[in-house]
């Protein structure tokens, strides 16, 4: 694969970013790509490693060696179609995925992986760009149809498997617009709208049809689509935040992420304030923010307040602080612990560790502080420090802690879905079929919050199930 010296002569190089002093002006992408030169030089350093683990740590399998020996061959065409054959949106993961795969790379054994990500997302943009990218029919029609409820990462992936196997799909969302988390869940920063609309276009003359604004379990019930679909597939996501069960938590705020970072993105598509933010306009403008939870949506909400004009934003996680570097011996090829710094911390953030928040504190009914308490972890308990407790100063605090399951009212309740210990639909990943005969679940509804590249896996892996249902053979991948 690739050069066969080529990791022992070239260095890793990746991607830049513009300055966070130029990107902080607007909501536009900030990474600046590599030129073809540079990615055929990060290609070659794709060793005859004996086993790519890589393809164990991407979750769709990508076939990571063979379009990294393409595109150092220059043969980029035939990358996209490696690339296209395990992903449907590889413009997505090569934007927003954290890379499991390159932490799983051999060379990652010395701290310098292939730049993998880059690579995937260099690939798509190019095939864009030429025009490789086109509709795939299906040879025939089965005459059977399918309804797809959610439309983010996973109902996307197997709404575009299923028309491609020849099936009549129509993609139920209750947004305004088709991408789900995708849509209203990232910032435009990270990745912008229109990289959806075009693989919309491009589904809708596969034979996709769309039903926006349409919640299933209210708008239409689910007994409508049993009636009138051979198959229903549950896709709708894990969108049941995790609380903050504490004092204060009703104050005027006090609020969840989602709903912070979907009114900006409402925003960025046009939206004027009414329709972005019925329940009121939440923005970080002039407030010190708060942001409780350390992962990527925590993030998210830290780019987010920066570039609206916070005065201030701390980050807050409860968990203690990872190390800087992983124990290699212990942790590879497995995604590692390991601190980890997204380009909205380095545009500005404090960031603490081992802080469990106890109470927030008011005045006629508007959040002024916090009260909070630091921690220390025994045996995988938690213990308060005594004497530890401090304050802080908050206008607006942002609970970005995580997701417990899918809402259960309407949809799942009227399906009569059989629900797993941890409140998820319950399906294996052979079948994705649920307890109720016809009805299917995959993505974040099914396995519980996760990335979005396991909801493309499972969307695929789903599709191909659905279609051995229906037809009693399959020739989609899994």
């Amino acid at each position: 694969m690739g050069k066969a010296t080529g990791f022992l002569e070239v260095e890793r190089k990746d991607r830049g970013y513009l300055k966070p002093q130029d990107r902080l002006k607007n909501w536009n992408e900030f990474v600046v790509p590599m030129d073809a030169q540079q990615l055929r030089d990060q290609a070659a350093r794709c060793m005859n490693c004996g086993i790519p683990f890589c393809h164990n740590g991407c979750p769709v399998n990508n076939i990571i060696p063979d379009w990294n020996h393409l595109v150092y061959e220059s043969d980029w065409k035939n990358a996209l179609e490696v690339l296209h054959s395990t992903n449907n949106f590889p413009e997505f993961t090569g934007r927003v995925c954290p890379a499991p795969c390159e932490a799983s790379c051999t060379l990652n054994i010395q701290d310098s992986p292939v730049t993998i990500k880059s690579i995937e997302c260099a690939i798509v943009d190019k095939g864009w760009e030429e025009g490789w990218i086109v509709p795939q029919l299906a040879a025939r029609k089965t005459g059977k149809s399918v309804a797809v409820v959610g439309s983010g990462p996973a109902g996307l992936a197997c709404a575009q498997q299923l028309a491609r196997a020849g099936h009549s799909v129509t993609l139920f969302e209750k947004n305004d617009r088709m991408g789900g988390l995708l849509r209203y869940g990232i910032p435009d920063f990270k990745m912008e709208k229109h990289l959806i609309n075009r693989r919309l276009v491009q589904m809708e003359a596969e034979g996709v049809s769309y039903r926006t604004s349409t919640e299933v379990g209210v708008q239409v019930s689910l007994d409508s689509l049993r009636e009138n679909f051979d198959a229903v597939v549950l896709s709708g996501g894990a969108e049941k935040a995790r609380p903050l069960e504490i004092p204060g938590f009703e104050l005027q705020g006090v609020r969840f992420a989602m709903e912070f970072l979907t009114q900006q993105n409402k925003r960025n598509a046009g939206d004027d304030e009414l329709r972005a933010a019925p329940r009121g306009s939440l923005t970080a403008t002039g407030k010190h923010v708060v942001v409780i939870g350390g992962g990527d949506t925590g993030s998210d909400c830290v780019g987010t307040s920066n570039r609206q004009g916070a005065a201030s934003v701390t980050q807050l996680e409860i968990m203690p602080r990872p190390p800087e570097k992983e124990a290699k011996a212990l942790s590879w090829p497995h995604w590692p612990l390991k601190l980890r710094t997204s380009s909205s911390h380095e545009e500005g953030c404090e960031r603490d560790w081992s802080v469990v928040t106890k109470r927030a504190i008011g005045s006629n009914g508007q959040l002024t502080a916090l009260e909070c308490v630091r921690v220390e972890w025994i045996d995988g308990k938690m213990q308060e420090i005594p004497g530890s407790e401090f304050t802080l100063q908050a206008d607006l605090v942002l609970l970005a802690m995580g997701f417990v399951g899918p809402n259960t009212p309407g949809m799942i309740e009227q399906a009569g879905v059989e629900l797993d210990a941890r409140g998820n639909v319950r399906a294996d990943t052979n079948s994705y079929a649920t307890s109720e005969d016809g009805i299917f679940a995959c993505g974040d509804m099914r396995r519980g919050q996760s990335l979005i590249v396991w909801a493309i896996r499972e969307g695929r892996q789903c599709a191909r199930a659905v279609d051995l249902h229906l037809m009693g053979a399959t020739d989609l991948p899994r």
